[in-house]
């Protein structure tokens, strides 16, 4: 299958998230969990900012925890479904709001809707593996990170959801799953734009279900439908579902179905001399 077939079609993501977006707590245990995890992260590196970055915010889980650990910064909360940001707003007090001067803004990872420098700390959890570019996503972040500035971020691996995508495969030869950014090549193109002192680990997760088809279900109530540009434009058939079923099964253990999820932290500094980056289109962002 070519490359084409697994670029995301980023109208299609929006509109998923925007509907998922009143579902999405509800469902996201897993990326909560991750969140959890990388801010725990932040015990152990001092750095302290006057204005954080959360790209891919969802419903504001990370930014909220932000506000309270770095209590004096400016927060930017930055998705590019509003209905995502209309829940992070809805998720801040009225006192947080005041105090932490959170800003609720419009954009996406590839084309960030912010001055050069304009940050000191961005942090983007589970936002990356929605992006097509990433050389274009590290550009935009080393632009608007002020020199010394950090990030810090997940997104998914290679292995992700490899038994779902092994079993569609068993069906037919159209893209179900999304293709998954190597923790090699987000290291190296870190390096290519301007960043300094990359850390990079992974770990895995295995969730398990009763049956597949509450895992397809969990997918879709948080948003994370198949909106490659090779999947196919004709619903699944009955017949085509059952298959995938069918095939599923043969990785049940003790009772129930694996899903693996294979987890990529990386944090990095914004070097003090600033590298060229891909030049992008400014817009005016869209704020509520």
């Amino acid at each position: 299958m070519s490359e084409q077939a697994f670029l995301i079609d980023k109208q299609k993501a929006r509109l998923a998230f925007e509907n998922s977006a009143m579902s999405y707590d509800e469902a996201a245990v897993l990326q909560r969990e991750i969140g959890s995890r990388m801010l725990d992260r932040f015990d152990y590196i001092n750095h302290q900012p006057k204005t954080i970055l959360d790209v891919g915010a969802g419903t504001g889980f990370c930014s909220h925890h932000l506000a309270e650990r770095y209590d004096k910064a400016e927060i930017y909360v930055l998705d590019f479904a509003f209905n995502m940001l209309l829940q992070a707003r809805s998720g801040a007090s009225w006192w947080q709001r005041v105090r932490h001067r959170f800003n609720f803004i419009s954009g996406d990872a590839e084309q960030l809707p912010l001055a050069d420098g304009s940050v000191d700390m961005l942090v983007s959890s589970l936002a990356i593996q929605w992006c097509n570019d990433l050389d274009r996503v590290f550009a935009e972040f080393r632009r608007v990170l002020a020199p010394g500035g950090m990030l810090m971020f997940t997104t998914f691996g290679p292995d992700t959801l490899k038994e779902l995508r092994a079993s569609w495969a068993a069906v037919d030869g159209v893209s179900h799953v999304n293709q998954f950014f190597d923790m090699h090549d987000i290291g190296d193109a870190l390096i290519r734009h301007g960043f300094a002192e990359p850390v990079m680990d992974t770990e895995y997760i295995t969730m398990t279900y009763r049956d597949a088809m509450m895992l397809m279900k969990e997918l879709k109530q948080i948003g994370a439908h198949n909106v490659t540009q090779g999947r196919s434009r004709h619903l699944t058939s009955r017949t085509q579902l059952k298959q995938m079923l069918a095939a599923y099964e043969q990785f049940r253990q003790d009772g129930v179905l694996p899903a693996s999820y294979e987890v990529v932290y990386g944090h990095a500094w914004a070097s003090v001399v600033k590298q060229s980056v891909i030049p992008v289109t400014q817009f005016q962002p869209a704020s509520i």
